[in-house]
């Protein structure tokens, strides 16, 4: 029986053997990794050489980026400047709000933001030319030739604006003054709003009224966005069958995903900027307006989740074959809502106190 076990000792020995050199092996390679990262980490050039040559984390994300800049270029050039007069209007109301104000400015993009307004009016319908977006575009540029002074660059751009039909309505889309009428909401109410959203994932089989939705998506339209660009659409998904498929592609929902009553993907499009420099405002904007979202929901007597979404190649390939992105979309998030169930219980999730995430000056 023991000269029977010898072979079986051996074995186990060389294995044992085996492993710490394999334990060996893989100390010597992280310490030599993060050696390596040690030197790159020195200079910007000698990372994105890091992450040519060893590391292919980075290539998606510099693909989508220059897939931006392309649909970006590609937009303006077709006439459909959409972006780049959304950010060139907001500019010209920020000039005109200041204190004092000059008698001249936005020279240096003035006839390219006339040039946009043109195309724009010039390539939709009547029905476009009628939208709120683009009379805000009029009211804005009618306004800033009515208070700027005189000048060869601003009187031949007025030239091609007063040319064009004018955009009539009761209500100027102009700067104004704010309200100095309080709300009906004060501190209290609103911390008690914020204490009582937390991350439902348990919800009742029960359809939620997409006026409802819609209602939440209005209120969360109001966001703050960077140069008033909005750089994301809610994809809305009631119907079940696409929850179940777009709601199990993320890790986080294993579980609880067989019942979301309605699910929503937050998509940022890189396509309205010109430069890398912008690459991460669609995460900023799109999560500001997502937090509105998720209030309002709240007022509407709805629960929602925001689901978490790593930056995983193989579940970004998944997600953007099933909502047909392209290359420039990227999913920021997913939220799951619906009407919540009384029966299931909430993390307590205790928050970091005023001290810890607080600093002055």
């Amino acid at each position: 029986m023991v000269s029977a076990s010898k072979p079986l000792v051996k074995t186990l020995i060389a294995a044992s053997g085996f492993t710490k050199l394999k334990q060996i092996y893989q100390k010597i390679r992280t310490a030599s990794k993060f050696a390596l990262l040690r030197i790159c980490v020195k200079s910007p050039k000698l990372s994105s050489l890091y992450y040519a040559l060893s590391s292919s984390a980075m290539g998606r994300e510099h693909q989508g980026v220059i897939s931006g800049r392309l649909q970006y270029q590609d937009l303006t050039v077709s006439s459909k400047p959409e972006y780049l007069l959304r950010r060139n209007v907001h500019r010209l109301e920020k000039g005109l709000i200041m204190r004092p104000r000059r008698d001249i400015f936005a020279l240096d993009y003035l006839e390219s933001t006339v040039t946009a307004y043109k195309d724009l009016v010039n390539e939709r319908s009547l029905d476009f030319k009628s939208s709120s977006e683009l009379k805000w575009a009029h009211d804005v540029l009618q306004e800033y030739f009515a208070v700027v002074a005189t000048h060869p660059v601003i009187d031949r751009a007025k030239a091609v604006f007063t040319a064009l039909e004018p955009i009539e309505g009761e209500q100027k889309y102009i700067p104004y003054h704010r309200s100095e009428s309080s709300l009906s909401i004060d501190y209290e109410q609103f911390l008690a709003l914020s204490q009582r959203r937390r991350s439902v994932r348990w919800y009742l089989q029960k359809p939620v009224p997409r006026e409802l939705i819609d209602r939440a998506i209005t209120a969360a339209a109001l966001a703050p966005s960077a140069c008033n660009r909005q750089p994301f659409e809610f994809r809305v998904f009631d119907d079940p069958e696409l929850i179940q498929k777009v709601g199990s592609i993320p890790m986080g929902t294993i579980g609880f995903s067989q019942n979301f009553p309605a699910l929503i993907a937050v998509v940022g499009k890189l396509r309205a900027y010109y430069s890398e420099r912008d690459r991460h405002v669609i995460y900023i904007d799109a999560s500001l307006a997502s937090m509105a979202l998720m209030y309002a929901f709240e007022t509407l007597g709805l629960s929602s989740c925001p689901i978490n979404w790593p930056d995983i190649a193989s579940k970004e390939k998944q997600m953007r074959q099933v909502l047909d992105l392209e290359l420039d979309e990227k999913v920021i998030m997913l939220i799951s809502f619906g009407y919540p169930d009384p029966k299931g219980k909430v993390p307590f999730s205790q928050k970091k106190s005023l001290a810890e995430i607080r600093r002055y000056n």
